[in-house]
């Protein structure tokens, strides 16, 4: 490991040359990364939360909008992140682009976007996605993977003829940001990074 080396020289970011909205230069950025050979789901993002004893806790979670003032991700509420934010909404998100050798840092607080916008989201998502919403008890134990298939099976079943509707459960989050900071890969480990607060 400490003797891999990568010398990065496929950009730069000078802020003369980038708009003075961070969202406007995060959908370029964003729009460079779907277009670009290698990644798979540009809206992957890293949140890190804090749990009670504000110990940090990371996993990887889609981006599924984007607003003027927020970055939106739906989740199991019962889930360890959603517990989480419902405790200290405290939170960050790492877009780690690094076949382009870029990286995005969202620092900001989450709460819960509205009912209604997180129907909406859910009643958007293929059929076998919603079942599985209802199916899985995110973060909590089971007592193997057949049961949890089981689950499945009996959710599939008790949906076969009728809508499924969005559990109590599930919905969005939006972190609106404090501070964005944009991190460009340069030679010689002279990175360049502009934080918009």
């Amino acid at each position: 490991m400490k003797d891999l080396r990568k010398n990065y020289t496929s950009g730069e970011l000078i802020e003369g040359n980038v708009p003075s909205n961070p969202f406007e230069l995060f959908t370029q950025w964003f729009e460079d990364a779907s277009n670009a050979e290698g990644i798979v789901e540009p809206n992957a993002m890293v949140l890190t939360t804090v749990n009670i004893d504000a110990e940090p806790d990371s996993r990887i979670v889609l981006l599924k909008d984007l607003r003027k003032e927020a970055f939106v991700f739906y989740t199991n509420y019962e889930s360890h992140k959603g517990q989480q934010i419902a405790q200290n909404g405290n939170c960050t998100l790492l877009f780690p682009w690094v076949k382009l050798e870029r990286q995005v840092i969202v620092r900001g607080f989450a709460s819960k976007v509205s009912e209604q916008e997180s129907i909406a989201y859910f009643n958007s998502r293929p059929q076998s996605s919603r079942i599985g919403a209802w199916a899985s008890s995110q973060s909590a134990p089971i007592q193997s993977r057949e049961d949890l298939e089981q689950q499945l099976k009996d959710f599939e079943t008790k949906y076969t003829d009728t809508a499924i509707p969005k559990p109590p459960h599930w919905g969005g989050f939006a972190v609106e940001p404090k501070e964005i900071e944009f991190w460009q890969g340069r030679p010689n480990r002279l990175h360049d990074r502009l934080v918009y607060r």
